[in-house]
């Protein structure tokens, strides 16, 4: 709309105006100019102060026409080609008429012009120009209106399906959980267990709010991450540990939110992790300002069975808030993943 507003506004019409009658009349201001300077070429006293009155005046009067019909037909974006031909007209025709009385009523003071070819032609482009011009903006505001309503689907579409994605992690992640607090109630470890709770509130304080947000800064997934950090210490008793390594530069940069955590349950869930495969997960950046989640590979015998929310669910999200996708590598001892990093305020570049 500021668009609009801009092209719309009165000191643009009175320019337009003011350049168009300047067009239209350009054949009287070549005569104007001739006749002055040439006087003996002229029947009548072109040097007379009523003919450059009377020049002053033709000027001025479609000034105000192609104003008014820039001002119809500029600002009624919706009206049709055949509706602003028919209004222009109108008011184009009583412009005419006007012109005309006046014309005949200072005859006696300057050669009469008002029936002769030059004037109809130029009613008849002050008419025709601003319906024209009026009807291409009009298709141009149309045209921007329906990109503006497209665009505005898509990011609707498009949080819907981020949502959606990141609905798919909060029950995938409340299960999980679960099962260690009933080990330390089971166990009996009282003071463990508030710990635990406490813990466990805030990290699912934070998974909730994740629904309303795209991307987070690096600095508060790493702050998520230490507090589910205490939780497997404590399901594993110190046989999952972490090593996070990452450039503070790059703590300001963007990635979409709960991107470690199918991570680092991905870890857990295929993984043997016990006193003879202690599993160390290490975390840090590149020189390309990439973030680089990183473990040795313990297979289970038998792996338990994918729902396709962890590296998918990542990947899509990935691609729909990024315009970019993860790099997964999986070799014969290790699985890798490098997620990239959106720069903030140039904080961080990538290669």
């Amino acid at each position: 709309m500021k668009l609009v507003d801009s092209f719309t506004s009165r000191r643009s019409l009175w320019w337009g105006a003011l350049i168009l009658s300047a067009v239209i009349i350009y054949p009287n201001i070549g005569q104007l100019i001739w006749d002055l300077s040439h006087p003996n070429r002229t029947d009548y006293r072109v040097l007379n102060t009523a003919y450059v009155l009377y020049f002053m005046y033709r000027y001025f009067f479609f000034v105000a026409l192609t104003r008014i019909l820039l001002g119809l037909n500029m600002r009624l974006t919706g009206q049709r080609l055949q509706v602003r031909f028919r209004n222009s007209f109108v008011i184009t025709g009583v412009a005419y008429g006007l012109y005309v009385m006046i014309g005949l009523a200072i005859a006696h003071v300057v050669r009469l012009d008002c029936f002769t070819q030059m004037l109809i032609l130029q009613f008849l482009i002050a008419w025709l120009i601003p319906v024209l011009t009026g009807h291409i903006y009009g298709l141009t505001m149309v045209q921007q209106e329906a990109e503006k309503e497209m665009e505005k689907l898509r990011s609707e579409n498009l949080q819907s399906r981020v949502e959606a994605l990141s609905n798919q992690i909060n029950p995938h992640f409340f299960f999980n959980s679960l099962n260690g607090l009933t080990a330390l109630v089971s166990a009996k470890r009282n003071e463990e267990t508030l710990e635990y709770v406490t813990k466990l509130s805030n990290i699912f304080r934070y998974i909730l709010q994740s629904d309303k947000r795209g991307l987070v800064r690096l600095e508060e997934e790493l702050a998520f991450l230490d507090a589910y950090r205490y939780l497997l210490e404590v399901r594993y008793s110190g046989k999952l540990c972490f090593a996070v390594r990452v450039d503070p530069a790059r703590l300001g940069c963007q990635l979409p939110v709960l991107s470690l955590l199918p991570l680092v349950e991905n870890v857990v869930k295929h993984n043997i992790i016990d006193s003879e495969h202690k599993m160390l997960v290490e975390i840090f950046t590149d020189e390309c300002g990439r973030l680089t989640v990183t473990n040795p590979l313990y297979r289970k015998f038998q792996p338990e069975s994918s729902h396709g929310i962890g590296l998918g669910n990542l990947s899509a999200r990935y691609k729909l808030l990024m315009g970019a996708d993860i790099e997964v590598k999986e070799a014969v001892n290790r699985f890798t993943v490098v997620l990239p990093l959106k720069p903030v305020d140039d904080e961080c570049t990538d290669c």
